[in-house]
């Protein structure tokens, strides 16, 4: 005999427990199908923050490294110049390859970077008369006058490098771009380490270093999944 004692006043909890956690059985295959997907997005979504958050940590760590090792050559990343003289970002890059050389890291600087339509000068040819008006030997230095961007210009140097059967190298370029440049340099078959500027517009500020590091991010990558350049323009003055 069922008594008021055998009764929950409240209701039956396990149909509560199915009201605020319905199972597969009562979702149906639709509902199965939507749960999962959302799960399946927000996993994606976890490793993609992680992915680029950890990117982002190695584009600062590689920043901080400032390898004085001996090499074949030191290379400096072209950078904008006007009517051959150089931008304040590609001057700062220019004083720390000649730094490196008077400190006898290589016995020659390679500058390379093209020319943009219009322009007098590539940013080889200006690069390399900055560096003989700085008092480095004409005949120390190598023009590459080759590349409208970062990858053009390691494929055109390690193509040059290796004629002349040289394979090391000290790449000068921002903190924030030596990451991406040592992947590629790398990947053309070059033994590359970084000597980054630690003057300049791309440290200015927080704001640039921010920035830097973000630009880099995206681009490094961009060129890990496609294997083509990004690069983007810089801002705050520079």
């Amino acid at each position: 005999m069922n008594s008021t004692l055998d009764r929950d006043p409240y209701g039956d909890p396990y149909d509560d427990r199915y009201a605020s956690d319905p199972g597969p059985e009562r979702l149906g295959f639709f509902g199965t199908l939507g749960r999962w997907t959302g799960r399946l997005v927000a996993g994606v979504v976890l490793m993609a923050v992680v992915l680029v958050a950890g990117t982002a940590v190695r584009v600062w760590q590689v920043a901080r490294i400032d390898d004085y090792s001996k090499a074949d050559a030191i290379v400096v990343l072209g950078a904008a110049q006007y009517s051959g003289t150089p931008s304040t970002v590609f001057e700062a890059r220019l004083s720390q390859a000649a730094l490196l050389y008077e400190r006898g890291i290589a016995p020659e600087i390679v500058t390379v970077g093209g020319k943009q339509e219009g322009d007098l000068f590539t940013e080889a040819a200006s690069g390399r008369n900055y560096l003989i008006e700085q008092g480095v030997p004409a005949d120390a230095i190598v023009a590459v006058e080759t590349g409208s961007d970062t990858l053009e210009s390691i494929e055109a140097v390690s193509d040059t490098l290796r004629v002349e059967g040289k394979s090391s190298v000290v790449l000068v370029s921002d903190p924030w771009h030596s990451l991406r440049t040592r992947t590629m340099a790398r990947d053309a078959g070059l033994d590359a380490w970084t000597s980054p500027t630690r003057t300049g517009p791309a440290v200015y500020t927080r704001e640039s270093q921010a920035h830097g590091i973000a630009r880099e991010t995206g681009a490094l990558l961009w060129y890990q999944l496609t294997h083509f350049t990004a690069d983007f323009s810089y801002t705050a003055g520079q």
